[in-house]
């Protein structure tokens, strides 16, 4: 079983709900509302963090506000701080939303 602690300070886990716009503050966004994205994919983020060059690693974890609901987290490099690579993420999102509606 990882640990969290072994990434602090190079590396950041993500969980899709902290880039949901449909997840409140307190149920674990992150990231403001006009930032956010609806319904971030695992398959989603780690597309995001690849072409971002963040060095994607996906891990079969719970979590934690929703324990009883088996997910995975992204583990990826940081790229500035915590709130910035996380809204560098749901921008590129957001773009690659918008390139495959075209």
């Amino acid at each position: 079983m990882t640990s969290s602690r072994k990434y602090r300070g190079e590396r950041l886990v993500v969980w899709p709900p902290y880039l949901d716009s449909r997840t409140p503050r307190s149920r674990g966004r992150r990231i403001p509302l006009e930032k956010a994205v609806p319904r971030p994919s695992v398959e989603e983020i780690t597309e995001a963090a690849q072409r971002l060059g963040l060095d994607p690693i996906v891990e079969e974890k719970s979590y934690p506000k929703d324990w009883m609901r088996q997910r995975r987290r992204i583990v990826v490099k940081k790229a500035g701080g915590r709130v910035e690579t996380l809204v560098r993420l749901a921008d590129e999102i957001r773009e690659m939303r918008r390139q495959r509606a075209r």
